[in-house]
């Protein structure tokens, strides 16, 4: 085990802030079996939102382009959270200077770029990883486990949405998530994060149909500054068109039969991240909703008739990440994604040692894959929902 690991962030916005905090928090995680973790530095072209992101998080020192951080030889891992489309070109750059790499999802800008990431991932001898952070939920976990171990029975039907009001608001300045062509808005964004939950849960998706795409807001005011996560600021008069989805809904089929309906979406009013989803099988369901991260409702059909249903179980040290994972590890105490972030950054560092009992991340492979999951999709809806097969 290497004594001491040196860390840095690529992106010093809302998801790079999420990193920044989360590497700060893993070394109080878990097991004191790991090396040392240094918190070197923050990278972003906005010197502003390095120099702050840096100073707010405890890192030694700011960098203004990734290069920097390629070149250090103080820094060992690396996370990079920046625009999708320029994912390839950093992540290659970091592998070939020996770097770790935590590539947030999706994994690039299109198939291309993710199939060269993944050629240069297989050449190098570094970790990589993507980020599916909540694949870390403890409820989603246990749900998991659930399922595998047959508690609910044979799977018939996953349900999921991912819905957002991030863009409902047409003054909201065009930014690199309006960009892409289509597949590349509320698809790529959060229902990314929808089919990795679904396939975590019930195995590898098959075939798609019946996808629709709708953009509700066609233009967007181009801004006058920098801009980054999902901030507002000063715009211009000038309007640009938006090139990708407000909404998608489609249909899938996994490989072991059952299927599963998705809709995601970034203008759902009043509902600022609101993932959730039911799966329903042969003896039983389960249910999670992020907005109530800490429970998750579960039935079974060994329960007396007359006191059948769902139940709610509060989420404690029983379940998984809980013990060790919290200050105050105690049921009932409640966590949130900000937890989760310094969960999957604690298993990435321990990936690196060869520690501890967290589990690897998903890989650069697992990414290409919900990309292939995407453009399936995005082929179904230009195809007026024909069924697509994943390849």
């Amino acid at each position: 085990m290497t004594s001491s690991l040196g860390v840095a962030v690529i992106g010093g916005g809302m998801a790079g802030r999420a990193h920044a905090a989360g590497y700060r928090t893993a070394t109080t995680l878990f097991g004191t079996e790991r090396p040392d973790v240094r918190l070197v530095a923050i990278a972003d072209t906005n010197a502003a939102v390095a120099d702050d992101t840096a100073k707010r998080y405890g890192y030694e020192r700011a960098e203004y382009d990734w290069q920097a951080i390629a070149d250090a030889p103080d820094i060992d891992a690396v996370s990079v959270v920046v625009a999708n489309h320029l994912h390839r070109e950093i992540v290659e750059g970091l592998l070939a200077a020996g770097k770790h790499v935590l590539c947030e999802k999706p994994l690039a800008g299109s198939l291309a770029d993710a199939e060269a990431m993944v050629a240069a991932a297989e050449r190098s001898d570094r970790v990589t990883a993507i980020g599916y952070t909540y694949r870390r939920v403890p409820a989603v976990e246990q749900i998991r486990r659930e399922l595998a171990a047959g508690t609910l029975g044979e799977l018939a039907h996953f349900d999921g949405h991912y819905w957002c009001d991030y863009a409902l608001d047409p003054t909201a300045p065009i930014t690199w998530r309006y960009r892409g062509g289509p597949g590349t808005g509320a698809l790529a964004d959060v229902g990314s994060h929808l089919i990795d939950m679904s396939e975590f849960l019930c195995g590898p998706i098959a075939e798609v149909s019946g996808a629709v795409f709708t953009t509700l807001i066609e233009q967007r005011p181009v801004p006058l500054g920098v801009t980054y996560g999902h901030t507002k600021g000063a715009v211009s008069d000038e309007l640009a068109p938006v090139e990708n989805e407000d909404v998608v809904s489609f249909t899938g089929r996994f490989e072991d039969g059952a299927i599963g309906t998705f809709s995601a979406s970034r203008v759902a009013h009043s509902l600022p991240d609101e993932l959730s989803f039911n799966v329903f099988a042969s003896r039983g369901s389960a249910a999670f909703d992020l907005q109530r991260p800490g429970e998750f409702q579960i039935s079974t059909d060994n329960i007396r008739s007359d006191v059948a249903g769902p139940r709610r179980v509060l989420i404690g040290p029983d379940h998984p990440y809980i013990r060790g994972g919290l200050p105050m590890d105690a049921a009932g105490v409640g966590h949130g994604v900000a937890d989760m972030f310094g969960w999957q950054l604690r298993a990435f560092l321990d990936q690196i040692a060869g520690v501890g009992e967290l589990g690897p991340l998903p890989g650069f492979d697992a990414g290409m894959h919900g990309m292939r999951v995407v453009a399936a999709i995005t082929e179904s809806a230009q195809s007026g929902g024909a069924a697509v097969k994943v390849v």
